[in-house]
């Protein structure tokens, strides 16, 4: 049995894997509403994992019970004997409630916040099961079937799953020698099928690529970036046709900029450029942070970190805010293992992995010289610049003709003028894009208010955004 961390370490690999997806949450309401219920339904997921391992609760459990908490938030005070009646009293399983709240939004704004929500919830279970040191068959058990139960809802209200998963059977098998459940075939093809089907899907046209990319709003910089960097390819291959010598080339990038500015978009348009000139054989977009790659005790990043490789191979891996694995004082932070093995698997599969890392620019200059390997290995910078209040509006517009709701004169005049001045007057909590998606969802709502109240309302009125609700909206948020 290995040793087990202490409570203080178990509690800052907590804190920072929830902190971190909380961040990643788009809308405000439901990062409030995840805020608000994430540390009791954790608290009550640890005395699920631990009475599966028998309800034995020693001081330590007590300890590391006490430390499932962020920042800011309540300390559980809770003592010996209560939290022995509360393991042994555990009544099952429960999704939370602010779980449906991501199902909806993702169905209706194609996001993956409830899927990256169970990665996360098997992640901190199993680091609740290793209070002991040791993960039991009994603990992977409950894990299993915590996350069985969440992705059949999300199953249930189709939700696809468009990025890695954390697996928890196969994740678990390898540190306890417990079997994995038989796969269940009514949820859909098993990952391999998925795969082969991909591989067999011919590649996008080029022309057709590039032509979505300047529909892009803004990004001229990276525009031109993203040409120059196939141009770069093309030639590359005629020289070798040619039998002209050919320098070694990297093709994994440095996305920086603030955030909402299209790195991710931009990410994913690239992996199916890079599969349509022959670079990839896939195309896929395995998106992380990391919390994706780290775990949460030792032994175990290296572990997941290869298993997000492997899904991520053929095509491109993103890691959003990968300046977070090198930014910790302590010399012994688990990031710097996950860094060490995407240094190890950009080198293994050179041939057929295409590695990104976003983040702010300041930060991103921090993390690529924390490290010789990354130096060498990340020499291209796409630079995303935060878009103008013109920008804005334009993706305001573009929101609104996609949802299929208008702007009637005064509102269109409002928004435009309140984004220019969001843009003018914009800090570091900038969102870009993000505000605007939150201005349009919020808008959104409020006309729903007003027009709910209206006895038969026109089709127009109900596509119709006016100026009251824009600015109501923008009051809100």
């Amino acid at each position: 049995m290995k040793d087990a961390m202490t409570a203080q370490a178990m509690h800052k690999q907590y804190s920072d894997g929830v902190t971190a997806f909380r961040q990643h949450i788009a809308n405000p309401a439901m990062r409030q509403m995840f805020h608000a219920g994430a540390d009791e339904f954790l608290r009550r997921c640890a005395l699920g994992v631990w009475q599966a391992d028998g309800g034995t609760v020693t001081p330590q459990h007590v300890e590391w019970y006490n430390a499932i908490y962020c920042k800011g938030d309540p300390v559980p005070s809770a003592l010996f004997w209560e939290l022995s009646t509360a393991v042994a009293e555990y009544p099952g399983f429960q999704a939370p409630a602010f779980f449906q709240k991501m199902m909806d939004y993702d169905r209706a704004y194609g996001q993956t916040t409830a899927r990256r929500f169970v990665d996360l919830m098997v992640l901190m279970l199993l680091l609740f099961a290793a209070v002991d040191g040791a993960v039991s068959d009994q603990e992977a058990g409950f894990v299993n079937a915590c996350a069985d139960a969440l992705s059949a809802l999300c199953d249930r209200n189709g939700l696809d799953c468009d990025r890695p998963r954390t697996d928890a059977s196969s994740f678990v098998t390898r540190h306890t020698g417990s079997p994995s459940p038989a796969p269940d075939t009514a949820a859909g093809p098993a990952p391999e099928a998925l795969s082969k089907e991909e591989t067999a899907q011919p590649p996008e046209k080029l022309e057709d690529l590039l032509t979505e990319l300047d529909g892009l709003c803004g990004l001229d910089r990276v525009k031109r970036d993203v040409k120059s960097l196939i141009n770069l390819v093309k030639v590359r291959r005629l020289r070798e046709e040619q039998g002209l010598p050919v320098p070694p080339m990297s093709l994994h990038l440095v996305f920086m900029g603030n955030p909402g500015t299209g790195k991710t978009t931009v990410a994913r348009l690239l992996a199916r450029i890079y599969r349509a000139i022959g670079v990839l054989s896939k195309g896929q977009l395995v998106e992380v942070d990391r919390s994706g790659l780290v775990a949460g005790f030792v032994g175990q990043t290296a572990i997941k970190t290869s298993e997000v490789i492997q899904k991520a191979l053929g095509g491109v891996l993103f890691i959003d805010e990968a300046y977070a694995l090198s930014s910790h004082d302590n010399a012994n932070d688990f990031g710097r293992e996950a860094i060490e093995t995407l240094l190890k698997a950009m080198e293994d599969h050179r041939s057929d992995l295409i590695v990104i890392v976003a983040g702010y620019t300041d930060l991103m200059e921090d993390f690529i010289h924390a490290n010789p390997g990354l130096e060498s290995r990340f020499n291209k910078y796409f630079h995303f610049e935060d878009y103008t209040g013109e920008q804005l509006f334009s993706i305001f517009q573009s929101m609104c003709g996609k949802n299929q709701y208008t702007l009637s004169n005064d509102g269109s005049e409002y928004c435009s003028s309140y984004l220019n001045d969001l843009y003018m007057e914009r800090d570091e909590n900038f969102g870009n894009a993000r505000d605007v998606r939150n201005l349009f969802e919020r808008s959104v709502a409020r006309q729903a208010d007003r027009v709910a109240a209206l006895e038969a309302p026109t089709r127009e009125q109900l596509m119709e955004l006016t100026a009251a609700d824009l600015k109501a909206a923008a009051e809100e948020g």
